[in-house]
């Protein structure tokens, strides 16, 4: 059972968190911060996991601490779930178009933790949202998940499709990591034999 239950509270924020990889998509989302809310709809629907998240944080102060600690809470949640990580692909890259934007996003399920972000998002709000919280989004993830991910915008004008196109992109391409990969038939996909 490929499940993770997060929960974390703090000053800032309360989260409660569920993941099952093996999902079919469904979800029910309420971060506070609406925009945040549509990218994670998008991560369930595309990524095929069930995911529900709900999150009481001080959005009055801004939506930086609730984006922050829920990528914490995700990566957590992918870790959990992936356990070993035994029989995963491991890898998992996709090019996403979304209108005129076109972002390339590369995964690896490698135990380490890195951000490559070449995603230059040419408006400071998408409504509400800060844009510059995308990538904080993804690098609180990627720490905690212990993942290497590389996300690209090959090609973009609208902020709103950049970050949507990233979403898909990042959700195709963490469905295929984490995939299992019956070739394998449980082996760890690392010649050190550990992830």
């Amino acid at each position: 059972m490929r499940k993770a239950d997060i929960s974390r509270k703090t000053g800032e924020t309360d989260i409660r968190l569920s993941l099952d990889l093996d999902g079919t998509g469904k979800n029910s989302i309420d971060t506070g911060v609406g925009f945040l809310d549509h990218m994670l709809t998008l991560l369930a629907v595309h990524g095929r996991f069930d995911l529900t998240v709900k999150c009481v944080g001080d959005t009055r102060v801004d939506d930086h601490h609730s984006v922050e600690d829920i990528g914490i809470c995700l990566g957590q949640a992918v870790r959990e779930a992936l356990g070993d990580r035994a029989g995963i692909c491991r890898y998992g890259d996709v090019t996403v178009p979304m209108d005129e934007a076109l972002v390339l996003c590369a995964v690896d399920i490698s135990g380490r933790g890195f951000l490559g972000f070449e995603l230059p998002v040419p408006a400071r709000k998408i409504g509400t949202f800060d844009s510059e919280l995308v990538e904080e989004f993804f690098m609180a993830f990627v720490r905690e998940a212990g993942v290497t991910l590389h996300l690209r915008e090959l090609a973009g004008r609208n902020a709103h499709h950049i970050v949507e196109g990233a979403f898909k992109a990042f959700a195709r391409a963490m469905r295929g990591a984490v995939a299992v990969d019956p070739a394998l038939a449980g082996a760890v996909p690392s010649s050190k034999g550990v992830l």
